[in-house]
């Protein structure tokens, strides 16, 4: 938190009185190439025990080709201003917002989708002129069949490079949701999805083990509180 001392003054007196502002500043971005992590990050600290390098001494090309050795599990950018070389290295790529939710039942059951034969949480692109909230929404009922849905609040962003016609970064909004939806769901057949359902904490310890890095980063922000 940061502790301002600040004043009102009218023309016979002045009052003071001390605001607290508790400022969250992000001490690092986690950018997932498939499981492989680019971490960019104001810590000096490497607990991941991966490569190191200083933000300004490494080109993107050198770090997208790094990322691809099966060898390497992450790679860690040591930035001593995060914000500018965050928005630097965004520069290289173009990004492409998308929104998704994790959603609850009335038992704490978690949706998920099977698509391309692994585990996943839906979500999808924000179209043009649609709030991320509306996004997010509209894509977790066409994924799934359901309806009823609330949001809760904003959970995370996470970050996943692709290649597609250039480079792409794909800039997904999760939020929390819940529903009272209780009738048969339906999965998106046209999006190449074969099966969606709410999972219990024993069945998500089986799903996790297939599943994207990206999505256990949101299942343990769920779960962190």
């Amino acid at each position: 938190g940061l502790n301002l001392i600040a004043f009102i003054c009218n023309k016979s007196s002045a009052v003071f009185f001390e605001v607290s502002l508790f400022i969250t500043i992000p001490q690092m971005y986690k950018v997932f190439i498939n499981d492989t992590q680019i971490i960019i990050t104001s810590s000096s600290k490497n607990e991941n025990n991966f490569l190191v390098y200083q933000f300004k001494e490494i080109s993107f090309n050198e770090i997208i080709q790094k990322t691809k050795s099966k060898t390497i599990f992450g790679i860690t950018l040591y930035s001593t201003d995060l914000e500018k070389d965050w928005t630097s290295f965004k520069q290289n790529m173009k990004v492409i917002p998308a929104a998704g939710g994790l959603v609850l039942n009335s038992k704490k059951e978690i949706l998920f989708i099977y698509r391309n034969k692994v585990w996943d949480l839906p979500k999808g692109w924000v179209e043009k002129r649609e709030s991320i909230e509306n996004a997010a929404i509209r894509e977790v009922e066409e994924e799934c069949g359901i309806s009823n849905l609330e949001i809760v609040k904003k959970l995370l962003t996470t970050y996943h490079i692709y290649f597609h016609k250039g480079i792409k970064l794909k800039e997904t909004h999760w939020f929390l949701m819940t529903s009272d939806y209780d009738d048969k769901l339906k999965p998106q057949i046209e999006e190449g999805i074969t099966e969606v359902g709410f999972k219990n904490d024993v069945e998500i310890n089986q799903v996790l083990k297939n599943t994207y890095a990206n999505i256990k980063l949101v299942y343990d922000t769920y779960k962190g509180g």
